[in-house]
């Protein structure tokens, strides 16, 4: 396998007043292609904030990150805007989908920054809904959907650009266990069968259980590596 994500000496830090908050501390990772890779550790541990930095919503205060051999904490703002709308699909855990839209549209919404015509993103909605089984509801609005179904329409968003990385941040956190382990369960799919690289955050054990991998955060630092049952 080859490594799709390098995190080398990262630190990031925030000012609050006169104080300097550490969030991470020259924190060295390295996930592979097609990996699906769970983060845990306590509130504040830095668990987002290297998520985020990962998927160039945010910048290191020192070392590098890389992704698939770009180097991304030295892109531009704008060259790192578009490097994100073709490479990271984001999964959140309260969906942010627009209820004025309905599941197709919610997943339309990040194509239309790509140059595709209609019928090229019509094409890619529809299997992308295919691929977490919810082609029957393409015409459904948010508020006609479960909370599980919500989410998959969130993770059909996610990968309807086909991306490098898919980012989940405690996606079965809003959810019951029996949608969270639908929800699991496309996202090992997404891994083992599709070959996506999968950074999921998650506080639930059982979640971390799905990965083939679980890192622990505490304070910055990666406190332990445990390979995941």
């Amino acid at each position: 396998m080859n490594a799709l994500v390098e995190v080398v000496g990262v630190a990031k830090s925030f000012k609050r007043g006169t104080e300097v908050i550490q969030v991470l501390d020259k924190l060295d990772l390295t996930v592979e292609q097609g990996e699906f890779l769970a983060l845990m550790g306590p509130s504040g541990s830095g668990k987002s904030t290297l998520l985020n930095l990962i998927g160039g919503l945010d910048r290191p205060t020192e070392g590098r990150v890389t992704v698939g051999g770009q180097r991304i904490d030295a892109l531009s703002d704008r060259k790192l805007a578009g490097w994100r709308s073709r490479h990271v699909g984001f999964v959140f855990q309260f969906y942010n989908l627009m209820p004025v839209l309905t599941a197709a549209r919610n997943v339309e919404l990040p194509l239309l920054l790509a140059p595709l015509s209609k019928k090229e993103r019509s094409k890619q909605v529809a299997t992308a809904l295919d691929i977490v089984g919810l082609s029957h509801r393409l015409h459904h609005y948010p508020r006609q959907l479960s909370g599980g179904e919500q989410q998959r329409v969130g993770i059909a968003r996610a990968i309807a650009t086909d991306p490098t990385l898919v980012l989940a941040d405690e996606p079965t956190g809003d959810l019951d266990r029996e949608s969270g382990d639908e929800v699991l369960g496309i996202l090992h799919t997404l891994s083992s069968d599709l070959g996506k690289t999968i950074l999921m955050v998650t506080h639930d054990p059982l979640a971390a259980e799905r990965a083939d991998r679980t890192l622990h955060l505490d304070k910055g630092k990666l406190i332990e590596r445990e390979e995941a049952a």
